[in-house]
């Protein structure tokens, strides 16, 4: 027997910038111009039903008149279409229209476009590079720092993807203006959790100037724009493939995840994961980590972004608990949850361990209260 040792050692910069600012399809052109794409030529231009319209057909109709060779590609808006069969569609259209591995990816749109057009990148022609250019506050808040991308299915959320970083991300707030207020809302629900995980001045910043947020004034959506991805890539730098530290990030998404899910996609991301968050910071308080005030102050914060706090009637609760058990942080076919500690800090259970076993009696109980 013999054995031939196959040494591949890389060392890969994965590095990118985030812009935050107004208005940005022209400084996306201008980056494309100074080679921020290497020298491809050719773009796929993924977005969905809404959002086309709105901004893709500028982008793509500028990057034409420039001289690049670009075509659109459009999925339904909306969670339900972040599918493995919206991928292959997508996929299929990109080599009909002649694309292969000598093109970049151009993701316009909000979480679940920049989520799979992402894994579209990862894999269509072995991986070709993408940016995002992200047109709401949920995206700039969840998608523009992490590289997480995935599909859903009809067992789980997020569970079929890849880690693959893209070669920047545009977060253009002059896009929240145009964002039904429901939209506006679900995307403050990432922006309150980030806060109370990570910092407690930003909580009562977010608190102070909430109106001013929803109305989409310039100088407070600067601000949490630049504090969500702050946040976050202090998490991810330590952290880049959620071994450990990164699973802070799903705080309230246990059950977040699992209400959107059996929901069938009534309630938005951001709803669910406001619901989510009452049932994290209720446990957090019975495991005596938070205060009956600050769980009341952070419902209430939740309350003012005019996002739910209760459990919808439509709901089966029975078979909400039986879907917690499809979330990621399962182990051993044992429940896991992220605490937070007050507000503005996570309870680190041991060394390295950001989630601790909870017994499915005491999570029922707590979405029976809710």
């Amino acid at each position: 027997m013999r054995t031939f040792h196959v040494e591949l050692k890389k060392v890969v910069d994965d590095s990118y910038e985030i812009e935050i600012g107004f208005e940005l399809e022209k400084k996306l052109i201008a980056d494309l111009q100074q080679g921020l794409a290497g020298n491809i030529r050719k773009f796929a231009v993924i977005t969905d039903s809404i959002v086309k319209d709105l901004y893709a057909n500028q982008i793509l109709t500028l990057l034409q008149e420039s001289g690049y060779t670009a075509e659109l590609f459009v999925m339904e808006a909306g969670e339900k279409s972040k599918t493995r069969k919206t991928k292959e569609q997508i996929e299929d259209a990109m080599l009909e229209k002649g694309f292969r591995r000598d093109c970049c990816i151009i993701a316009v749109g909000g979480g679940v476009v920049t989520d799979l057009a992402g894994f579209v990148a990862g894999t269509f022609g072995r991986g070709v590079p993408f940016i995002n250019y992200a047109t709401t506050l949920l995206a700039a808040a969840d998608a523009s720092v992490g590289g997480k991308t995935a599909v859903d299915t009809p067992l789980a959320t997020n569970l079929i993807g890849i880690f693959n970083q893209p070669e920047k991300v545009y977060i253009d707030i002059a896009t929240w203006k145009t964002l039904p207020s429901r939209q506006l809302s679900s995307g403050m629900a990432e922006t309150i959790k980030h806060a109370c995980m990570a910092s407690k001045d930003f909580f009562n910043y977010i608190n102070e100037h909430m109106e001013e947020i929803l109305n989409v004034e310039k100088e407070p959506c600067e601000k949490i724009a630049s504090e969500n991805c702050r946040i976050k890539y202090e998490v991810v730098m330590k952290d880049e493939r959620e071994s450990g530290l990164r699973e802070i990030l799903n705080l309230g998404h246990t059950v977040g995840r699992a209400i959107e899910t059996v929901s069938d996609y009534r309630l938005l991301h951001g709803e669910a994961l406001s619901i989510g968050m009452v049932a994290e910071v209720t446990l957090a308080n019975r495991l005596g980590y938070v205060t009956e005030a600050e769980k009341e102050e952070v419902i209430a914060l939740y309350a003012k972004a005019n996002l739910p706090t209760a459990i919808p009637d439509y709901i089966n609760r029975e078979e909400l608990v039986q879907k917690l058990y499809t979330d990621k942080k399962v182990k051993n076919g044992t429940l896991r949850f992220v605490v937070q500690k007050g507000i503005g800090n996570i309870v680190e259970f041991e060394d390295g361990i950001f989630a601790t076993p909870i017994e499915e009696a005491v999570a029922r109980e707590i979405i029976m209260q809710i």
